[in-house]
């Protein structure tokens, strides 16, 4: 017993850095201590060349492009299995009606950032002839980072509160809408857009079709050989590679049924072996402490850059989400699809100011929406680093609305046939014939643990 306690301990504590992120988190603090001691030799390091002047399809393979186009492959493939899982019975997108209003919610947690972003760009920069270019980066504050809005829910309503599920299927969904956002709206300036190639990432999805039909059971052989030709695809068509997975994941096998986003103890017997399942049960662990690579590589800012960009960002990722899904999210009560039981407007509005942890996804888009020689990317990602400074703010708000208590149940007279409305019937009718309820056992629909 005795010789397993060291193992024990190395696996508690490699689970309390996943948990809490703490490997992004230290790629920040790192990444912003030497870019500040040293720029020089900050960006000498993340644009090193490891393999000389070896180039790929006319890209240098410096470590930024390394990470940010082949690394974060995995990392969005793995935002693409939560999204594939969630439709399945049991999951949260399953049935349509139960999952309308956190998706209203969702698309006002787009709307409302990208309008303050826009409105306050040409507000600010009227006149400047610069704010054109600045309102470009209009998606960096529509994503939410998924981790962290799920560690910060926990913290501010409680582990068990219904509004943390609401925020985690929000986050999952509105990163769904920003992977469209990089693919349709960023693209690399450097290399004209060239759609023919994207015959090549239809070629890869057939061919993860057909290693589905014949029943495959790795997901490796989904990654190497599909993955691979749609990143060559997209790279050519000159879309970002990071969303290489995105159309592969959903034809890796998976389970009848959705095991839950997070679950708080998993062992053998929760652990499915599905392909999807296995993709992401032996990729979180490297992909999880691999974000401190990304976080270095990608947040390193001079403070001295700060500028009115900055707060346009951190303005529309607390403002602009926490009006935008609150506005949504009531307009689909108004409609007659409510909130999840236990909620109420004061847990949606701290939910939507949770949602403003804009970290990963933000950093990400600031380096697509802007170039490395202009004067706003540096900004720009300060603003996504500040958004973790959400956490306090939200802390504050949660213990100022008591949200940790939940809401008293709604009036059932109140819930009759008063609320129903034709919606109602074609959300219905949807979910019966898209996707046919199954049944599922309670034991299986629970939240997933940072571990996998």
């Amino acid at each position: 017993m005795s010789g397993s306690d060291p193992q024990t301990k190395r696996r508690s504590l490699v689970n309390l850095m996943q948990e809490f992120s703490l490997p992004l988190l230290a790629g920040v603090v790192v990444s912003l201590i030497l870019a500040n001691m040293d720029s020089h030799l900050y960006h000498t390091l993340v644009h090193y060349k490891p393999l000389g002047d070896v180039a790929l399809f006319g890209h240098p393979l410096t470590l930024h492009f390394l990470i940010n186009d082949v690394f974060m492959v995995l990392f969005f493939g793995i935002a693409a299995k939560e999204i594939t899982e969630s439709v399945l019975p049991g999951g949260p997108l399953n049935p349509i009606r139960k999952a309308v209003n956190p998706l209203m919610g969702t698309i006002g947690g787009v709307v409302g950032p990208a309008l303050c972003f826009l409105v306050l760009s040409y507000t600010v920069y009227s006149g400047t002839g610069q704010a054109d270019t600045v309102a470009n980066g209009w998606g960096i504050p529509t994503a939410t980072d998924i981790a962290l809005a799920w560690l910060v829910a926990r913290l501010v309503f409680g582990a068990t509160h219904p509004a943390v599920n609401f925020l985690l299927l929000l986050a999952v969904a509105d990163d769904a809408l920003g992977l469209g956002i990089i693919a349709i709206f960023y693209p690399d300036p450097a290399h004209p857009v060239h759609p023919e190639w994207l015959g090549l990432v239809a070629v890869a999805m057939g061919l993860a079709f057909a290693m589905r039909r014949m029943g495959v059971r790795s997901w490796v052989p989904y990654v190497v050989f599909a993955g691979a030709l749609s990143w060559v695809g997209l790279l050519m068509a000159s879309l970002h590679p990071a969303l290489t997975l995105v159309p592969i994941v959903p034809f890796m096998p998976g389970p009848n049924h959705d095991l839950g986003l997070y679950t708080e103890h998993e062992d053998e017997e929760q652990h499915g072996h599905s392909p999807l399942e296995e993709f992401e049960h032996q990729l979180k662990l490297p992909v999880d402490f691999g974000l401190f690579f990304f976080a270095f590589a990608n947040a390193g800012v001079a403070f001295g850059s700060i500028n009115a960009v900055t707060w346009i960002v951190l303005a529309s990722l607390i403002v602009g989400k926490t009006i935008g899904i609150t506005a949504f999210s009531t307009f689909a009560e108004r409609l007659g699809f409510p909130l999840p039981e236990g909620m109420s407007t004061r847990h949606l509005v701290v939910a939507g100011l949770v949602a403003g942890l804009g970290l990963t996804v933000a950093l990400f888009v600031s380096g697509e929406a802007y170039s490395d020689a202009g004067p706003f990317q540096g900004p720009a990602k300060m603003g996504a680093v500040l958004s973790a400074g959400v956490a306090f703010f939200a802390l504050a708000f949660g213990r100022l609305f008591r949200v940790d208590k939940l809401a008293p149940p709604r009036d059932e007279a109140l819930e009759g046939p008063g609320l129903h409305t034709p919606l109602h019937d074609v959300a219905a009718a949807i979910s019966s014939t898209v996707i046919p309820a199954r049944p599922v056992s309670s034991t299986v629909i629970k939240a997933r643990s940072g571990e996998r």
